[in-house]
């Protein structure tokens, strides 16, 4: 338990320093819609809607075109955090850092500055994601952690593994901002994983169980829609493993936040469907391309999704191709088949659906946001490989060596500029990535809220990871292999 706590603590650590990047489009829209259900107490966006190109236009009308299970989600918190964004102190406090030498050069030149109005909304939406989207991913770790426990791996390379999947593929920037695509990898891993049966339950009902993996895979559907082919493999099997015992309790926990999303779209578009991006006053062109953007498998998308240097998942995260020989030594192990069949089902559904869209590469983006739900499935039996790997002294190396690079690269990337890499530069290590860090314009974080500028503002990160490395990895063995950090599931 004492390993899973210092990855949890180092994993939202990561997650929370660097802040959310303002002026996106797509999560103003999602935090748009709390701001009006929490504010206002409608579904309609029209008092914010300036931030935002992603909306919907119904019947003279603003909508989020997003699908609302995240802002949903955040709700509570915004109607708690509510009455202190006003407080005067915390105003003026706030106002003293923003405008202070570190903070200042990240702000254009030609905008119109950060007036009490957008500081208010930046801590609105840096709380929400810490909240609701960091600590989610810091959970998946440990998660993550305890799945690769469960598979024999050695406590302290399943460890190492848990890193490389945090901090060394995509999910780590969308870990810290107020997208819904890593909270959709932890809904769907943690659905997977309370289906995953133990060999003691005890204490456990199997209708608390079905329901609360139902309700997951549910939330993760009004989340991003797209998933509910990767919902249906994890169901199927959750039903497959249970047994018919479970079928009501898990129809059940699923039904819930699918009729959450029913009323709304009954007030929002006077329809039980979502249709949202039906009605987007943006990308018509790609949105009627189709059935919603979605064609056929594309081998453009598909290799831009995974090699292409534009969007490419293991150009960014290159220790993930361990995945490839990790799922063929699994199968011939003969051992945990039915969990080997989700991890490589739910990864190819989603990579191909996502390889039939017309707008495949995401927008505005640090490498392949859409595919980020299916980064824990991949990394799995990548990190099960490595333990396979670990008794060989050069194979460890190498894959120490990849993991080193995959955090650097992923990094590299996520810390370059107030946005992410447009998607108008195809080139984007060159074109984007490395002339950001060669200026000095590194995201901001709260390293500049001690008044440190640039690269040096990253320092205290850092040192934090290096601590936090140093006492999640040693001793590497002396650990007995166990279940115990999954007991509360």
């Amino acid at each position: 338990m004492r390993r899973a706590s210092l990855l949890f603590t180092l994993l939202l650590i990561c997650y929370a320093y660097v802040l959310p990047r303002w002026a996106d489009w797509n999560q103003n829209s999602r935090l748009d819609l709390v701001l009006a259900l929490g504010d206002d107490r409608t579904v309609t966006i029209d008092r914010y809607v300036a931030n935002t190109g992603d909306y919907a236009l119904y019947q003279g009308r603003t909508y989020t075109d997003k699908p609302p299970g995240l802002s949903f989600l955040a709700l509570p918190v915004y109607l708690a955090l509510r009455p202190i964004l006003d407080l005067p102190a915390l105003r003026q406090r706030l106002q003293a850092v923003s405008s202070g030498d570190a903070f200042a050069p990240t702000l254009r030149p030609d905008g119109s500055g950060l007036p009490p109005t957008k500081l208010r909304f930046a801590l609105t939406q840096y709380v929400l994601t810490l909240v609701i989207v960091a600590t989610a991913a810091a959970a998946l770790g440990v998660l993550f952690y305890a799945a690769l426990v469960r598979l024999a791996v050695p406590p302290g390379v399943a460890a190492l593994g848990t890193l490389a999947y945090g901090l060394g593929t995509s999910a780590a920037p969308y870990a810290g901002n107020f997208y819904s695509h890593q909270i959709v990898a932890a809904l769907l891993f943690g659905a997977f994983f309370v289906a995953w049966p133990r060999t003691t339950e005890a204490g456990q009902p199997a209708v608390v169980r079905g329901f609360l993996c139902g309700l997951l895979l549910g939330w993760a559907v009004i989340c991003e829609y797209p998933v509910a082919l990767a919902g249906a493999v994890i169901g199927v099997y959750a039903l497959v493993r249970r047994g018919p015992r479970w079928i009501l309790p898990l129809v059940l926990g699923g039904a819930l936040p699918v009729l959450l999303l029913v009323v709304y779209d009954l007030v929002a578009f006077g329809t039980p469907l979502p249709i949202g991006y039906a009605h987007s006053a943006l990308w018509q062109d790609q949105h009627t391309t189709g059935f919603m953007s979605i064609t056929y498998p594309h081998a453009e998308a598909l290799w831009g999704l995974t090699f292409g240097q534009f969007r490419g998942l293991f150009v960014r995260a290159p220790w993930l191709l361990l995945a490839l020989p990790g799922f063929v030594s699994w199968w011939h192990t003969r051992q945990h088949r039915a969990e080997w069949c989700v991890l490589l089902l739910v990864s190819l559904a989603l990579l191909l659906f996502y390889g039939s869209s017309a707008m495949w590469w995401g927008g505005f983006a640090a490498g392949p946001r859409y595919i980020v739900p299916l980064i824990p499935f991949l990394a799995l039996p990548a990190a099960w490989f490595v333990g396979r790997l670990w008794l060989r002294p050069l194979a460890r190396t190498a894959t120490l060596i990849l993991i080193a690079l995959s955090v650097g690269l992923v990094w590299l990337e996520a810390l370059a500029s107030q946005q992410f890499p447009h998607d108008t530069v195809r080139a984007t290590w060159f074109g984007y990535v490395l002339p950001a860090w060669a200026s000095g314009d590194i995201a901001r974080n709260l390293g500049m809220a001690l008044g440190l500028t640039g690269p040096l503002s990253l320092v205290p990160l850092v040192i934090l990871i290096a601590i936090g490395a140093a006492l999640i990895l040693r001793p590497w063995a002396a650990e007995p292999a166990h279940d115990a950090v999954a007991a509360p599931l």
